[in-house]
């Protein structure tokens, strides 16, 4: 067993790492694949202290990987931007916390990292076939991997590097969430909430169907009154209405074919006899490319895993596509659940032909913008021109992204007819040109006037649909039968339960006042008229099912357990908010990547590339 423990090690220590970055940042390992990407160098700071570029990129692999494995569909260009942000947002927050974990000083004891080492395996371990007994992780035969002499260095440096990179981490969530506390009368109420259920029959007054427009009457003080009581839903951003080319820097299928004849010729090389070493050098080759070490199927995209697992060992495969580009793969081992391999790929960017005329293009497009309008410039240049809005909270352009570069040129040096100079994000080249700009401020009266209408007249219409439940309701208490006014009032009486407070109730809704109103009532009774939703309910309550406290007093540890986990949750949440609001975070990402447009081109991917 040891043996095959020890030819799985570096496949293990991949699927910790991997599991790790999609975890609260508290319990995350450090990164400890040795896998890296591009050597850019800085990319922004917080508080000083640089963001480096190989930190991100080996984040962002790892989100991608998981957002790959997750779902069937090719992954979108904006899901690409989104997993972007997240990855950078994650960055920042790690450096946030090291240097929250260093200004308190908190640090690890070796008689922690033994023990937490012995009896706190990773989470990746514990799903380990190697060991499982019986289907379940058996401590036993991981501590006794732990204390074999046969284990190698490297797994155990791996080990003590990633609990001296958590231990910290879980000591300062307890320093932030240490006076979070939960009484047994607590947890019982949420236990009641869950498990105390009723049925209940119920008339809806559907004030939109049951009082006509004529009959509510809305005042022009009242509108008024409305608009000054709610300022803050008529304010506007400032606004720019724009015309815009846009010029997609993603490689054309021209490319894309040239990407895979090449891998298909070096693939060739590979069989004539050249060595693969030689190969991870040439021009076109992505810096990704080398040993993968070991990996499942779960850690790579799945035409990858397809065609790994099924090769043989020493076999050079045919080209491979994935989302990131060609690879040729050569499997250096197997077991059955693994493979150990190393990689070529040949990643999806422009030639040296196609590149040049993008910048071509882009150049031809900023000397006509110089003299003419950019429907002139497109129109010369074959290329489409669309409409976009910029608002100095949102500024998005379909095809190039957020164009904060744009936006300050439309709200602070622009008049309206200029035409910008090309400008750039990752993904495209863009112009524009102002048509029309608005300053900040707010809806009028007048523009307001039909919206606030609405608004007040469905409150008043709200109100009279009360009252005629209110009538209802002293009926039934009087002794008159639900089912008969029901009928007599052309309404329905509907069944709903059994069902908690916490509970969605169809037609009814999810923790609103009609949901609740039946918990308070005596089998029979009915409510008031209850609003919630823009409706009116009448709640009888039909049956009443009691939460039990004997199962309260078995599940008391592990509700206590839950509620204190969330709210631990909503705690970080709101502490690394704050930690966030008063840092000093500089974002040059757009800056350093766009610097050289070689380095634009070369695509983020799973593989370090």
């Amino acid at each position: 067993m040891m043996r095959q423990m020890r030819e799985n090690t570096k496949w293990i220590m991949m699927v910790t790492a991997t599991a790790f970055v999609g975890l609260m940042v508290f319990q995350w390992g450090m990164d400890i694949t040795g896998q890296g990407g591009l050597t850019i160098g800085e990319i922004g700071s917080v508080n000083g202290r640089p963001v480096m570029y190989d930190n991100y990129n080996n984040t962002y692999s790892s989100l991608l990987n998981q957002i790959q494995v997750s779902q069937e569909d090719p992954i979108t260009s904006q899901q690409i931007r989104d997993i972007e942000d997240a990855a950078w947002d994650e960055v920042v927050t790690q450096l946030l916390i090291e240097q929250e974990l260093e200004r308190r000083g908190i640090l690890v004891t070796d008689e922690e990292l033994l023990t937490a080492a012995r009896f706190s395996p990773p989470p990746a371990y514990q799903n380990e076939p190697l060991f499982l007994t019986d289907g379940f992780f058996d401590i036993q035969k991981y501590q006794a991997f732990l204390a074999s002499p046969t284990i190698d260095d490297v797994t155990l440096f791996q080990l003590e590097a990633y609990y001296r990179d958590v231990i910290p981490r879980s000591k300062l969530m307890r320093q932030v969430s240490s006076d979070i506390y939960f009484t047994d009368a607590a947890v019982w109420d949420e236990y009641r909430n869950r498990n105390e259920m009723i049925s209940v029959r119920y008339l809806a007054l559907n004030p939109a169907q049951r009082v006509a427009d004529s009959d509510v009457a809305v005042t022009a003080q009242e509108v008024e009154e409305y608009y000054d009581d709610h300022e803050e839903e008529f304010a506007l951003p400032a606004q720019a209405t724009v015309r815009a080319v846009i010029i997609d820097k993603a490689p054309t299928p021209e490319d894309t074919l040239a990407m895979g004849e090449l891998a298909a010729e070096l693939r060739q090389e590979i069989m004539d006899g050249a060595d693969f070493e030689d190969i991870l050098g040439r021009p076109g080759v992505g810096t990704g490319s080398g040993d993968l070490g070991w990996f499942t199927r779960g850690l790579m995209p799945e035409s990858f895993s397809d065609v790994a697992f099924a090769a043989t060992v020493g076999e050079i495969t045919e080209p491979v596509r994935t989302p990131f580009g060609y690879h040729l793969i050569e499997v250096q081992d197997q077991t059955e659940d693994s493979v150990q391999a190393r990689h070529i790929v040949i990643p999806f960017v422009r030639t040296e032909e196609s590149e040049l005329a993008l910048y071509t293009l882009a150049d031809s497009l900023e000397a006509l913008g110089e003299s003419r309008t950019i429907a002139d410039a497109a129109l010369t240049l074959t290329l489409a021109v669309e409409t976009a809005y910029l608002s100095t909270e949102f500024a998005f352009v379909a095809g190039a992204g957020q164009v904060g570069e744009g936006a300050d040129w439309a709200f602070e040096e622009a008049l309206v007819g200029d035409v910008s100079p090309v400008l750039e994000t990752r993904q495209a080249f863009y112009m524009l040109e102002l048509v029309e700009l608005r300053e900040a401020g707010a809806i009028s009266l007048a523009d307001a006037t039909g919206s606030i209408e609405q608004t007040v007249r469905a409150a008043k219409k709200v109100e009279k649909a009360k009252d005629e439940g209110e009538e209802i309701v002293a009926q039934v208490r009087a002794g008159a039968d639900l089912a008969t006014i029901a009928e007599e009032k052309s309404l329905e009486v509907q069944v709903a339960g059994p069902y908690a407070r916490v509970d969605f109730v169809p037609g009814m809704g999810r923790l609103n006042a009609a949901v609740g109103a039946g918990f308070g009532l005596n089998i029979g009774d009915v409510s008031g008229a209850v609003a919630a939703n823009n409706n009116v309910f009448i709640i009888e309550l039909n049956e009443y099912f009691a939460p039990d406290s004997t199962v309260f007093e078995a599940e008391r540890l592990l509700l206590r357990d839950e509620m204190l986990g969330l709210a631990q949750q909503t705690r970080l949440q709101e502490w690394l908010q704050g930690l966030r609001d008063v840092a000093r975070i500089i974002d040059k990402r757009d800056e350093v990547l766009n610097a050289d447009p070689v380095d634009a081109q070369q695509p983020f991917g799973g593989f370090g590339f």
